[in-house]
């Protein structure tokens, strides 16, 4: 089950259960949508793996099943990459 990870790895935003600019990698990694097109340019700088939208928990589900309060933040990793992948 994905952990809905509460926060951007770069820049620390807060990205809530229902927040449709998140972006994630296979391994979830967090990330807002400014922070993975503009700097990241979809790419995960932890592991190289493509940055997809992180879906959304119904509200529902989130009783049972909530979201993680761990937050990640390292903007040390997020230097920007290039457009051909490349830090």
């Amino acid at each position: 089950m994905l952990q809905l990870r509460p926060n951007c790895e770069c820049c620390n935003r807060d990205l809530p259960p229902e927040a449709l600019d998140a972006r994630i990698c296979s391994f979830e990694c967090t990330f807002c949508a400014t922070c993975a097109d503009t700097r990241l340019h979809g790419i995960c700088p932890n592991c190289g793996g493509e940055l997809v939208r992180r879906p959304v928990r119904p509200a529902a589900k989130l009783v049972n099943n909530p979201a993680s309060t761990e937050r990640v933040f390292k903007p040390q990793g997020c230097q920007a990459i290039a457009a051909g992948g490349k830090a």
